[in-house]
């Protein structure tokens, strides 16, 4: 099958903000090297705590800080010459369960979906979907940053099935398909797609080495699951940034030894 652009919802690109680009000319370079992966559209999701949400003196701050770089970013020449359409949002970090994100600037550009992650890339030991029914609640739609990546999250993966009941969608890291983040994120990447979890697939480009977006998509797609990497990097996040609903993707061919549950089962096509 044709493959469209990819649609990027996850990078720190806006320099000097976070632990991704320092400054505008490590900006430059990594909206430059989007292009080449060939993604048209990235969204740059910086670092958020969701607890400034409560002090919000703090919070303006941050966000303007945020706003003065972005604008640096979209103003600029060369970034403009890529032909990435560059839009913004955060990467939320859900160190309280129930931040207050009704300022646009905090969701993926500033719709009803919010990128968000747990501290330390730990679920919390207990209700940590109590989170993700709050902002359901509240009409927002999580998406829960690289599930993959959680360091106890084991490979049954049941402490994520609590997640997605609450209603989070999933997004899986480019370079988790390739090992960038170790042999276990492999191993569960491959085993979320096994299941049809993974609803996104994202860069998560901290501006350094490269995205993978178009290493991981061949990889797909060299593997018999084409239709999958297009709903993963191009469909489904594109229907993203227009406010609808991911497309259901299906699961991967998975070893014989992978077994699902019938509630697994179900989740999936939820």
């Amino acid at each position: 099958m044709t493959s469209g652009p990819a649609t990027d919802f996850h990078s720190h690109l806006i320099p000097g903000v976070d632990d991704g680009a320092a400054d505008l000319a490590e900006s430059r370079a990594a909206v430059a090297a989007m292009a080449a992966d060939g993604v048209a559209t990235a969204i740059a999701t910086p670092h958020f705590d969701g607890s400034l949400t409560f002090t919000p003196d703090l919070a303006n701050a941050r966000l303007a800080q945020i706003d003065a770089a972005y604008t640096a970013l979209t103003a600029d020449a060369d970034v403009q010459t890529t032909g990435v359409r560059v839009l913004r949002g955060v990467e939320l970090m859900l160190d309280v369960p129930d931040p207050d994100i009704g300022d646009p600037r905090l969701r993926l550009n500033g719709g009803r979906f919010v990128l968000v992650e747990f501290p330390a890339l730990q679920l919390p030991p207990s209700n940590a979907d109590f989170a993700i029914r709050s902002l359901r609640e509240k009409g927002w739609q999580p998406v829960l940053a690289h599930p993959e990546r959680y360091r106890n999250v084991d490979d049954s993966l049941d402490s994520l099935l609590a997640l997605r009941y609450a209603g989070a969608y999933l997004q899986l890291n480019a370079g988790s398909l390739l090992g960038f983040h170790g042999d276990g994120a492999r191993r569960r990447a491959a085993a979320l797609l096994a299941r049809g979890w993974i609803d996104y697939a994202s860069s998560d480009y901290h501006s350094r080495g490269m995205p993978a977006v178009a290493a991981a998509r061949a990889s797909l797609s060299s593997s018999g699951a084409a239709e999958q990497a297009e709903l993963l990097f191009s469909e489904n996040p594109a229907r993203l940034v227009r406010g609808d609903a991911p497309i259901p993707v299906a699961p991967l061919a998975a070893s014989a030894r992978t077994r699902r549950s019938w509630w697994s089962r179900l989740l999936w096509r939820r």
